[in-house]
C-alpha cells in the first residue's frame, strides 16, 4: 500500500473522498500577479513607488523586460500545480519600438503579448489599473483629486483599462476580473473626509459609464486602511468601498485582500458575510506582517481559514482568488511559487476538510465533540494527499527550490552580469 492509498482510507473514515479532492483542486483558478517578478517596477515609467506601497531589498536577478518577465513567470509556473490565470497591471504595458502613449491613451494592441502569452498556455487574463507611480499622481491623489484635470487624467485611464479588460476576455474566453484601487489619501489629519470620497465615488461611476458585459468582465472595488505616506486616511476605506460594491451589484463586485484590514480583522470571517450579499466577490491572498500588507504568502492560519471558508460556503465558482504581493529580499521566481503552492495547499486542505460532519456537529449543538473532530483533523495525512496532488500535476511535491536554484544560475545571475 502506498502512502497515498493510506492516507485516502484515514479520510475516508471522516466520509472525505481525496480523489474527489484533488480533481476539484485542478480546476481551481489562481491568478499569479506579474509585479513580483519586478519589484512592481512595471514598463512604462522609471521613477519610484508612490501610492503607500514600497520594496525592499535588491535580491540578483530582477526582470528588466517584458521577455526576462514572462521567461520568469514560465519557470514560476512550471513549479505550480493545478490552473493558473495571469494578473497584469496597466504599467506592464509592452510598446514596439520607438512607440510611447500616456496611461490614459492605453490601448488593446499595448497588452497584445500578454494576450498571446496566455493563450498560447491556455490561461485567463486579469487586469488593474495603476494609480500610482506616475508623475501625474498629485499630492498623492488620483481619483480623488479635487484637480480637475487631474481627476480626468485617471478616469480616462480607468476607462481605457476598462477597454483592455473587454479585450482579455474576449480573447481567451475567460471571464476578466479588474480591480480598481488606489493610495489615495493624507498623512496627517484631513480637515475634509467627505469631499474626496465624494470625488472618488463620481470618478468610478465614470469608469464604469463604459460598456462592458458584466458576465464577462467583473470590475471590482478594494480597499485599504492606510499606507507609507497616507497613514491618517485612505479615500478608499473598507466602509467605502464594501458600500460602493453594494449600490452597484450590477456593476461591479468587492475585493478583499488580506492585508488592507486592521490587525484585528480576519478575511477569513467577512467572506461567509459576504457572500450572503454577492454573487461574486473577489480576493488578494498575501500575509500582512505588523503594518506591512505585502509579505509573500505561507500556509499560515489565515490562509487555511480563508480557504476554508470558500469550500465551506461552496463558494470555489463565486470567489476569484489573486495573489497580491513583492518581496526584493528574496529569490523572486521561489516568491511567486511559493505563495500559489501555499494557496493550493490551503485549498487541498479545506477540500479535505470533513465539512458535513463539522457543520452537523454544529447545527446540533455537540460543541465538545466538534472542537475535538477540528483538532483530529489537524494531524490528517495531508502531505501524503498533496503529493499525490503534484504527482498528477507533473509538479514536485517537494525539493523544487533545487529547480529554482539552477535557474538562478544559468539564468537570473548571468542577467545581472549583463547589466554591469
Amino acid at each position: 500500500m502506498t502512502r497515498y492509498e493510506s492516507a485516502k482510507e484515514i479520510y475516508a473514515q471522516y466520509g472525505v473522498n481525496t480523489d474527489n479532492a484533488i480533481e476539484v483542486c485542478k480546476n481551481i483558478p489562481i491568478s499569479l500577479h506579474c509585479w513580483q517578478g519586478d519589484d512592481v517596477t512595471g514598463f512604462d515609467n522609471d521613477g519610484g513607488l508612490t501610492g503607500g506601497i514600497q520594496t525592499t531589498g535588491d535580491y540578483p536577478g530582477r526582470a528588466g523586460t517584458p521577455e526576462e518577465l514572462l521567461q520568469d513567470m514560465d519557470k514560476a509556473m512550471s513549479l505550480m500545480p493545478g490552473t493558473k490565470k495571469i494578473n497584469v497591471h496597466a504599467c506592464y504595458a509592452i510598446f514596439g519600438d520607438g512607440e510611447f502613449v500616456d496611461r490614459d491613451k492605453i490601448e488593446p494592441k499595448h497588452f497584445k503579448k500578454w494576450v498571446d502569452f496566455a493563450k498560447e498556455r491556455g490561461m485567463g487574463l486579469d487586469f488593474n489599473p495603476t494609480f500610482f507611480s506616475h508623475p501625474k499622481v498629485k499630492d498623492g491623489l488620483t481619483l480623488s483629486s479635487p484637480d480637475e484635470a487631474t481627476r480626468r487624467f485617471w478616469v480616462e485611464h480607468g476607462k481605457a483599462c476598462i477597454r483592455i479588460a473587454n479585450y482579455f476576455a474576449k480573447e481567451t474566453g475567460i471571464p476578466c476580473i479588474i480591480n480598481i484601487w488606489t493610495g489615495d489619501g493624507f498623512k496627517d489629519v484631513p480637515a475634509d473626509r467627505m469631499g474626496p470620497r465624494l470625488r472618488y465615488k463620481q470618478s468610478i461611476d465614470e469608469i464604469l459609464s463604459e460598456p462592458y458585459d458584466f458576465n464577462k468582465v467583473k470590475p471590482c472595488v478594494e480597499s485599504k486602511v492606510f499606507g507609507i505616506g497616507v497613514e491618517s486616511y485612505t479615500c478608499g476605506s473598507s466602509e467605502f468601498t464594501l458600500s460602493y460594491a453594494a449600490t452597484n451589484k450590477d456593476k461591479c463586485i468587492p475585493l478583499m485582500d488580506n492585508g488592507h484590514y486592521h490587525p484585528t480583522e480576519v478575511v477569513s470571517d467577512k467572506i461567509p458575510a459576504i457572500l450572503c450579499f454577492f454573487n461574486d466577490m473577489a480576493l488578494h491572498v498575501t500575509r500582512g506582517v505588523r503594518w506591512d500588507s505585502d509579505h509573500v504568502v505561507i500556509l499560515d492560519d489565515e490562509t487555511k481559514e480563508i480557504a476554508k471558508e470558500i469550500v465551506r460556503c461552496n463558494a470555489l465558482d463565486r470567489v476569484h482568488i489573486a495573489l497580491d504581493y513583492f518581496d526584493a529580499s528574496i529569490n523572486r521566481v521561489s516568491a511567486w511559487v511559493t505563495g500559489f503552492r501555499s494557496v493550493q495547499k490551503a485549498l487541498l486542505n479545506a477540500l479535505v476538510t470533513p465539512n458535513d460532519i463539522l457543520t452537523e456537529l454544529q447545527d446540533t449543538c455537540q460543541f465538545s465533540r466538534k472542537m475535538v473532530v477540528m483538532e483530529d483533523c489537524k494531524m490528517l495525512p495531508l502531505g501524503d494527499v498533496w503529493e499525490e496532488y503534484c504527482r498528477q500535476c507533473n509538479v514536485p511535491a517537494n525539493g523544487y527550490y533545487d529547480d529554482i536554484e539552477e535557474y538562478e544560475k544559468e539564468v537570473l545571475l548571468k542577467r545581472k552580469f549583463r547589466r554591469l
